[in-house]
This record gives C-alpha cells, sequence and structure tokens, in this order.
C-alpha cells in the first residue's frame, strides 16, 4: 500500500473514534473542542500509536482509545499554542484560531477539556478493549511525562521565555536551546505516542528501545521540516500568516541556515530508518512515513 493511502485509511478509523469521544451538540465547550479536533490535522500522533501497536503484534484498532487521547493532548498544545500569551495566532489550518473563533476563556477551557479527558479516554483501553490494566496504567504515565513538565510543556516554557533573546554573538548557546526546545515541545509527544503503543501491546525492552529512538530521530526531523516550511512553504497551504522570523523565534535556519538544517534533517531520518531493523519488512510504513516527515508541503 502507497503511503497516502495508508495515511487516509489510518485517518478515516481515528476521526471516526473522535467523533464518538468528541461528540455532544449544544454546549459550548463541546463546540470549542470540536472546532479544533476537526480542523483537518494530519493524524500523525494517532497513526505513530496503532502503527506501534500492530509493528508488536497487536491489533491495532485496541489501542484506538490511546491514539485518540494522544489526538486530544495534542490538540489542546495548539490552542494554547495559538493564545496571546503565548505565539498570539489569528489561524491555525487556514481557519481562525480558537481564541478568534469563541473567545480567550472558551479557548483555553477547551485546551483544559481536551487534557483532561484524554485520560479518561485513554482508560477504555482496559475497559473495553480488555488489554491488561498495569499496561494501560504503564501508557498513562508515558503519555503524561511526554506532554507534562519534562516533556512538551518544558519545551514550551523555554520556547515561550526563550523567544527573542538569543543573537549571533551565543549561537553555542542557542543551538544548545534549540535542541533541547524541539526534542520536547516536539519530539517528547512523538515519543510517547511510539512507545504507548509498543507498551500496550506487551512488546519487550528491545522493540520499545528501538522505536523510542525512531520517534526521537523523527521528531527533531518534524520541527526542523517546519522551521524550514515557515521561510520556504506556501502560506495558503500552511493555513497561517506570519513567520517564526517575525517573532524572533528561536529556529534551525536561523542558527544555522536553510542548507545545513535540510542536510541535518535528512541525517535523522536515516537514523530512524536504522532504529527500524528489529521489525524487518513489518516496518515499510514507518520507514516511508520518515521520509514523509521532511518531504511534506504543510
Amino acid at each position: 500500500m502507497e503511503l497516502s493511502a495508508w495515511l487516509q485509511k489510518n485517518t478515516r478509523i481515528i476521526n471516526r473514534a473522535l467523533e464518538r469521544y468528541c461528540s455532544g451538540k449544544g454546549a459550548l465547550i463541546k463546540k470549542a473542542m470540536r472546532y479544533s479536533i476537526f480542523a483537518g490535522g494530519k493524524r500523525l500522533r494517532p497513526v505513530l500509536v496503532m502503527e506501534a501497536a500492530r509493528l508488536c503484534d497487536m491489533n491495532p484498532e485496541k489501542v484506538i482509545p490511546a491514539a485518540c487521547a494522544a489526538e486530544f493532548i495534542h490538540t489542546y498544545s495548539l490552542i494554547h499554542d495559538d493564545l496571546p500569551a503565548m505565539d498570539d495566532d489569528d489561524l491555525r489550518r487556514g481557519r481562525p484560531t480558537s481564541h478568534r473563533k469563541f473567545g480567550e476563556a472558551a479557548a483555553i477551557l477547551a485546551g483544559d477539556a481536551l487534557l483532561t479527558d484524554a485520560f479518561r479516554i485513554l482508560s477504555d483501553c482496559s475497559f473495553r478493549n480488555g488489554i491488561d490494566p498495569k499496561r494501560t496504567l504503564k501508557a498513562g504515565s508515558i503519555l503524561a511525562a511526554g506532554a507534562g513538565s519534562e516533556g512538551m510543556v518544558e519545551g514550551q516554557m523555554k520556547d515561550t521565555v526563550e523567544s527573542g533573546k538569543w543573537n549571533s554573538r551565543n549561537r553555542k548557546a542557542a543551538a544548545r536551546d534549540l535542541k533541547h526546545i524541539h526534542e520536547r515541545k516536539t519530539g517528547a509527544l512523538i515519543r510517547s505516542c511510539l512507545k504507548m503503543g509498543a507498551v500496550l501491546a506487551g512488546a519487550g525492552n528491545a522493540k520499545v528501545r528501538a522505536l523510542d529512538s525512531y520517534g526521537r530521530n523523527i521528531g527533531l526531523a518534524f520541527q526542523i521540516a517546519d522551521d524550514v516550511l515557515d521561510i520556504e512553504g506556501n502560506k495558503k497551504l500552511l493555513g497561517k500568516r506570519g513567520s517564526d522570523a517575525d517573532n524572533r523565534k528561536l529556529t534551525f535556519p536561523a542558527v544555522y541556515g536553510l542548507g545545513e538544517s535540510k542536510r541535518m534533517a535528512a541525517g535523522l531520518v536515516r537514523k530512524a530508518k536504522s532504529s527500524l531493523k528489529v521489525f524487518g519488512k513489518k516496518a515499510q510504513m514507518l520507514d516511508k512515513l520518515a521520509d514523509y516527515v521532511i518531504e511534506r508541503k504543510h
């Protein structure tokens, strides 16, 4: 199967599950949650949860609750990232951001609800799908670590606090901070998705480590590609206004230049692919997905 068809197939499965987990009409909180959940995301993170489980010999549909939980957390992070106190963005995927559509208070609360509901959803891996509760508990711990104060939130904190405070005279420190930010702001949740899928499937340490290594490398490559797209990408396809340069963001092209940034991303993809050897030909789609991460146009 071609990568695009595989992604579309899994996206349909995930979207049907998200409809169940984010149903409800009338209440403003539900409208705000659904507005951002169904804004046309790539569903990369839930796909990674499902594919990691499949590679570790579990029916991927059994981990759909964990996949949806990851998408809930990813979506909450985007809502909060767009807020005036953070990146202050008016557009997300070509539509008004949540706080522009519903107001700042409603956007904050929609993000809060998505974060909190994620862990209720995750519990369905055991309650509905019969996975050993110990595995589900461990998956919850992995997800919280990737999303929390030692993962995504910590990276976002450093990105916000450090924004605009670096310059060409401290590039060594900037490069160190940049890697730290991206490994957490983007990479930590991606790694958690792969580890969750493996743990829920009862995989051994070798397979968990292999998927974690893959996630660490594609997570960083994904963010470098985002930095490059912010300069070279079509703003209509990206669905955004403004740029990282306008906001004096710490990015890979700002520190290393475009050419070196692209070479770094390609090197990370090679490392990611190498991590998959333990799975043999079964990992064909993750191999292709690694290329997609840096070849995508939006």
